[in-house]
This record gives structure tokens, sequence and C-alpha cells, in this order.
């Protein structure tokens, strides 16, 4: 015991001083691609929506196989960082935003609305000491009587419509849902199609995005903290899919 003590103290505080000091590790996010650039045909596996009105690439639908960077001869920019959530328009949709007495005590609902299972591991992460979402005041609960946001991955399954419509409605309010990776935004590579919806946007009403895919712990944490009105929005995302089913 007098060891593993000894080596707890030697070793110091581990745990990352995110949000109060930018996170300078290396490997911690594999960032995204710079939106301005233009790709050739047949170059990003998710051509479908990925570019927007104004001729921009729609990173929302990014599915961080690096082939822009790859197929370029690396010419294209790529966007490091973690901080991608945004706060989305939702005009009518009913739900109040999280005040100042949720500011840092709020339990998150997590709901697999038919993912691969990789947002779900970088969720995990948050847990665990290096992030420790817990020191920021958020909570994994399993109810959503006891939630006051509503975390969705995946493109959302025909089999997980009724299931997350289901959970959004026993939330109380003021509640929140945060959309959280590509799948969630867009579809992805899944959807829309005969078995899935393109993304949770289709079914509830979304108040904060975060693309990636997956995306790494910090913008998981980030955008609890969009959410929970402690940081600001990021401005690097499209307003609306753009993506249309076949």
């Amino acid at each position: 015991m007098s060891t593993w003590v000894w080596k707890g103290l030697k070793t110091g505080k581990m745990t990352t001083r995110y949000p109060d000091e930018p996170e300078k590790a290396a490997g911690v996010s594999p960032g995204l691609p710079d939106i301005s650039g233009t790709l050739p045909p047949g170059i990003c596996p998710v051509p479908l929506g990925s570019v927007t009105n104004k001729g921009e690439r729609n990173i929302r639908d990014c599915v961080h196989c690096l082939r822009c960077i790859r197929s370029n001869g690396g010419s294209n920019a790529w966007r490091q960082g973690y901080e991608w959530a945004r706060m989305t328009e939702q005009k009518n949709n009913g739900n109040q935003r999280l005040g100042a007495a949720f500011s840092h005590s709020i339990h998150i609902r997590v709901l697999d609305a038919g993912a691969c299972g990789a947002c779900l591991s970088e969720i995990k992460q948050t847990g665990k000491p290096h992030y420790n979402i817990h020191r920021l005041g958020f909570f994994i609960t399993p109810t959503p009587r006891q939630a006051d946001i509503l975390l969705v991955v995946g493109p959302v399954s025909d089999n997980m419509v009724s299931q997350l419509i289901k959970t959004y409605e026993a939330m109380p309010t003021p509640k929140m849902v945060v959309a959280a990776g590509t799948c969630a935004l867009t579809g992805g590579v899944f959807g829309p199609g005969f078995s899935c919806r393109s993304g949770v946007a289709d079914i509830i009403p979304v108040d904060v995005e975060v693309p990636g895919c997956p995306p790494p712990p910090l913008a998981f944490i980030h955008a609890l903290l969009v959410a929970a009105g402690r940081m600001p929005s990021c401005s690097v995302l499209p307003e609306k899919n753009t993506r249309k089913k076949e």
C-alpha cells in the first residue's frame, strides 16, 4: 500500500486541466478538415451533402478517413483542436435553456440510437481519471426522468425511433439534446437508408451538435459545457444538413 501512495505522490495530478487550460497532450484529437478546400470527385466516401451552399465541405459529414489529405499530397489544410460543438437554432422546440442552477450539477442520459460503438467508447473515457467529468459537475444517469441532457449517438435506426421519442418525452424540463458524432448529425455512412434515418434531428429537436467520427473525449466535454452555458458555441459548422434520401 505504501508503494502505491508514494507512486501517487510522485506522479502527481494527471487529470486534464481543460477547460481551465487548453489540453496540449499529443493524440487527444484527430482534428477536422479545413472546410474551405475543394476536392476532386470520388475522394470523399460521404459525398452526399458534403458541399454546402457556399461551396464549402460540410464537416458534419466527415468520417475521419483522411483521404482528402492523402489523395491531395497533404496539401489540404487540417484543423487541429476539439472545441467543435455548436448550439443550433431551435426556435420552436419547447425546451428552456438550462439556467444557472444547473450549471455545475447536470445529469446526462446517454442513448445509443444504433451507433457502431466508437462514440460510446469515447464517452466512456470521459468518466475515467484523465478526463473525470465529475469534477465539472457532469454525471451519467441511467434514467431519463433524472436527466437534464440527452446525449444521443448513432444515425437512429428504425427500431430505435420510438425509444428515442419515449426517452425524450420522459425527461423533465428544462432539458437539452446533444447529437454527437457524424451519424447523429447526418446519418454518416449508414443513413439515410432503408433501415435508419439521417440523424437525431429527424426525430427530436437538437440543441447542440458535435461532429467527429468519433468525436474525441474533449469534444464531448466541450459539447456538455456549451449545453450548460459555460463555454461559447463553435462557429465552424454549417447551419443545416444538406444530405437527402435517395
